[in-house]
């Protein structure tokens, strides 16, 4: 069956839908809250909430990562950002919080120049370790991300700070990588040598995820992360609407099933999660759980005071991202479990899941990926 829209005589493509462009629909039976879980589990560990915190300057600090463990969740640090090059991280912190715009919206040069030159500074192996020993010491789960540009320089230190688990995170990330300038990192080999768990990605599409499936990875990303913060349609005509992103990829999991024996990868929606009812959907459409960025840069704890960025604004050469100014809605805890003072979304999303889930009578998130679907495109007024 062929779906293809003609663009012009000579191209035509696949029609692709957002999370704004699905929804969930009510079945025949509903549930108590109380009794549904949003409990998720991933190799040996288990978490409360299918909810990871993006590895972003402006989302996971150390400290933020151990107070999204202790409330049910999964923290990822950045190990290639400010907590890594800067040993006085909360001045640089309060430097790029504080940078004055000329533009009200959209990236301004002059703070994306300044992004630039603070992310320059050197990587340092011991603080690599010493902001995941922090981690460690607080008793939740130790995770830490690397682009696979830097892996092969500091992956023995990440494993020797005792990561738990371990994200290769970028904004398209295959296995099959081709360069006639630079030796790839050969990803099937790397996590099969590899003591703990990897999760990888982004990637969009049935195939790219198969083929990062096929490398032994635990996890795959689905997404180009960093959804309100990204350029990258803008700077690089890249973009895949996340509800068909997911659906292919959650696809590409089945097929990977049989084809392992069943061995199961999880998928996670990475970009694009900024509320509860993406997150709802993100989970429908096939999702096991969910990265947050925006959802999380919300909260009062969060590194980037109500402003949020991804490492793509201060890449040194095509940056494809900006500062934006999210605001804050209260305290993680608030956010995460309420209770709720906001209407839209921003506040209590784990209440808003286990509500979704009774509504449409499942009980956890597996069966609820069963859940009934309907397309409302969606037209901003």
């Amino acid at each position: 069956m062929n779906n293809d829209i003609e663009i012009g005589r000579f191209k035509s493509a696949r029609q692709a839908w957002a999370l704004d462009d699905v929804a969930i629909v009510p079945n025949r039976r509903t549930r108590d809250a109380e009794d549904v879980s949003t409990s998720w589990r991933i190799d040996a560990y288990t978490f409360d909430t299918p909810f990871i915190g993006a590895p972003m300057d402006s989302v996971m600090s150390p400290e933020t990562a151990i107070t999204l463990g202790r409330l049910g969740g999964l923290g990822v640090l950045n190990l290639e950002g400010i907590w890594t090059r800067h040993e006085d991280a909360e001045a640089v912190l309060k430097e790029i919080t504080s940078l004055e715009s000329e533009r009200e919206r959209g990236a301004d040069p002059k703070v994306t120049r300044r992004l630039q030159e603070l992310l320059a500074a050197p990587i340092r192996p011991e603080l690599i370790k010493a902001r995941l020993e922090q981690i460690r010491e607080a008793g939740v789960v130790v995770a830490g991300s690397l682009t696979p540009q830097r892996i092969q320089e500091h992956y023995k230190t990440v494993l020797e700070a005792g990561v738990e688990l371990f994200v290769i995170r970028g904004n398209t990330v295959s296995a099959e990588h081709v360069s006639s300038h630079h030796e790839p990192l050969n990803l099937k080999q790397f996590i099969y040598e590899l003591d703990v768990p990897v999760i990888v990605g982004g990637a969009a599409g049935y195939t790219p995820a198969l083929h990062l499936m096929r490398t032994g990875a635990a996890g795959v990303l689905v997404g180009f992360g960093g959804g309100a913060t990204g350029t990258t349609r803008r700077a690089m005509g890249v973009h895949v609407p996340m509800a068909t992103a997911i659906a292919d990829v959650a696809a590409a999991r089945s097929e990977y099933l049989d084809e392992s024996g069943g061995r199961y990868v999880h998928v996670i929606a990475d970009g694009g999660v900024s509320t509860s009812g993406d997150i709802v959907k993100a989970l429908a459409c096939g999702a096991d759980a969910v990265m947050l960025g925006t959802a999380l840069a919300r909260a009062e704890e969060a590194p980037g005071r109500g402003w949020h960025w991804g490492m793509e604004a201060s890449h040194e050469k095509l940056p494809r991202g900006d500062r934006v100014k999210v605001g804050t809605v209260g305290p993680m805890e608030q956010v995460l479990h309420g209770p709720s003072h906001h209407t839209d979304g921003t506040s209590n999303l784990a209440g808003m899941l286990r509500k979704s889930m009774a509504t449409t009578g499942y009980v956890d998130l597996k069966s609820f990926q069963k859940v009934d679907m309907v397309l409302s495109p969606y037209t901003a007024s």
